[in-house]
């Protein structure tokens, strides 16, 4: 008699109950979509974390930024990372500029040659106390 309840009980199941045996097709739909929006999310918050980098345009405003918000990725302190978006946000004024004009200008009134390229580009290393560097 329990053979014959199981079998007439069967048409009453729902669509996603699935037979002993068979893929469990709604199973796998819900794996796949957890995966992928685990994925998207993960995906998502990076670029969000990395939006005040790609604010910063000038190099010494972008290292700066891009130090704030590792701190902030690992430290998971979001101050550093909202620090790092206003600063991002911040033009910040050109002070190399004038500075290096005014460099120049001050060696054409004294009359010292400017340095060559070749000078202000090469490291100065000294292999021993002793000897001279450059």
């Amino acid at each position: 008699m329990a053979a014959t309840e199981s079998a007439a009980s069967a048409h009453h199941l729902p669509w996603f109950v699935t037979a002993p045996g068979q893929t469990d097709i709604l199973f796998v739909i819900t794996v796949i979509l957890v995966i992928g929006t685990i994925l998207l999310l993960g995906v998502l918050f990076f670029w969000l974390h990395s939006l005040p980098e790609r604010l910063g345009h000038k190099k010494l405003q972008f290292e700066i930024v891009a130090v704030l918000g590792l701190i902030s990725l690992f430290t998971h302190m979001h101050i550093f990372w909202i620090i790092g978006l206003v600063l991002a946000l911040i033009d910040l004024p050109d002070f190399k500029t004038p500075l290096n004009r005014m460099a120049v200008s001050l060696e054409k009134l004294s009359g010292t040659p400017p340095p060559e390229e070749s000078e202000l580009q090469r490291p100065v290393i000294a292999t021993h106390p002793t000897e001279k560097a450059g």
